[in-house]
Order: structure tokens, then sequence, then C-alpha cells
């Protein structure tokens, strides 16, 4: 977990003090924890982490996925639409919009933005900058509904909430679950939510238990060890 950086610091000892690192806590507990433990000064993002028993080698066990958080992830997200229509991607509320212009800007090295999304007769010219965008999860995939032709509900989607994940080379996922400016309630419901997509993932050729471990945890947070023995039942 993004943690090391900062366990020197007073804030994340005090934090480390009030977990209990020998327990595993319910989903609703790990949540009314967190809520009590020191903020930073910013609003830190919540995220959900799994690591999981799969072998992240093998093409036929990788776990990705998109879901709609209940309460959205309460993060800013900036969009951007490969697109011949550009107007219509603005008018929707991309933040930038574009075809052979803007696959030039992203050759350049240009990644600021959360995600990209392609109509499907785009996407022969956006392959061009799968070298840049795959790396850093950013290629537009019909799977992750970023390859579509409604590209309003598309960004409305992608506004409202939605995340996507992927599992990394270590077999651990991340997923976004919300803001420490959030109610112990929504962060629950986000939570289970994030944790049944997940389960909804699981690779058919993988048996046995699937969640080896999860935790919830801040920016600036230890991570709160949180029981998997139920969601490996489902």
């Amino acid at each position: 977990m993004p943690t090391q950086q900062i366990k020197g610091s007073k804030r994340f000892r005090q934090a480390a003090e009030m977990v209990d690192l020998t327990k595993t806590y319910s989903v609703a507990e790990a949540s009314a924890l967190l809520n009590t433990l020191p903020k930073a000064k910013f609003d830190e993002t919540v995220e959900l982490y799994a690591h999981l028993t799969v072998d992240p080698r093998k093409s036929d066990q990788m776990v990705r996925g998109t879901l709609k958080l209940p309460h959205g992830s309460g993060k800013s997200v900036r969009v951007i639409v490969f697109t011949e229509n550009p107007d219509e991607a603005t008018a929707a509320g991309a933040e930038e919009a574009g075809l052979d212009d803007l696959i030039e800007k992203v050759t350049g090295g240009w990644t600021d933005f959360d995600v990209a999304i392609a109509t499907t007769s785009a996407m022969k010219s956006v392959r061009k900058v799968a070298r840049v965008l795959g790396p850093r999860g950013l290629m537009p995939n019909p799977k992750s509904g970023t390859v579509t032709d409604d590209i309003p509900a598309a960004i409305q989607e992608v506004k409202a909430g939605r995340v996507e994940y992927k599992m990394d080379k270590t077999a651990n996922v991340a997923i976004v679950i919300g803001k420490r400016s959030f109610e112990a309630g929504k962060i629950t419901e986000n939570a289970e939510a994030a944790i049944r997509s997940l389960v909804e993932a699981k690779p058919k050729s993988a048996t046995g238990k699937f969640i080896k471990s999860l935790a919830i945890s801040a920016t600036m947070s230890p991570g709160i060890a949180v029981d998997a023995a139920s969601y490996n039942k489902i």
C-alpha cells in the first residue's frame, strides 16, 4: 500500500496506533475506524486493496473490470474523447476532444487526463498511441465501456462515479472507493460494491479461494485489514 513514504510522520504513527494490526475488520468496522483516524490537510482518496490468488502470468487469469460506485468516487474526472465529432464530446463535458490533433498531442507524451474514450471508428487511429496509453491504463477498451458510439452517455457515466480497475503483475488490485470527507456509511456501501464487482470478475479458470486479503486505506493512513473469508464463499 502507498504509505511507505509517510511512515515516519507523526500523523501516520498516531493513526497506526489506532489500528489493531492483529485483527481483520468487517467492511463497516473498517470504514468507521478510518473515519476516526487523523486526517491530512487535503481530502485524501480512499481505496480498497485486494491481493488475489490467481497467477498474473497467465492471460486467462487476468482480472479487470469497471463498476459504478453507489456514491461516486468524489474525484473530479478529466475525460478526453477521440472522435470525429469533437463538438458533441465537449458539449457533453469532455475536457478535450478530437482525433488527429489529439493523437498528435498524446504522441508527444501528454497524458494529463484520467479517462480516454473513443468512438468505434476512431479506434483504428487511436491504436497509434497504444504505447503511450497502454502502460498507463488509459487505452480505450470496449470491455470497460470506453469504446462506444454513445459518447454523451459514456462521459456522463465516467464523471458520475464509474471506476476501472486492473490487476497488476503481483496479483494486487486497487479500487478507488471515495474520499475521506465521505461518511463511513458511504465508504462501506462503495467498498461492498467494489468487492462484489471484484468477485464477479473472477476468471473461470481460477478455482478455490480467490481473494487472499483485503484492506481499506486512505492516501495518508495505514491499511485496515478486512476479513475476506465471507467474500470467498460468494
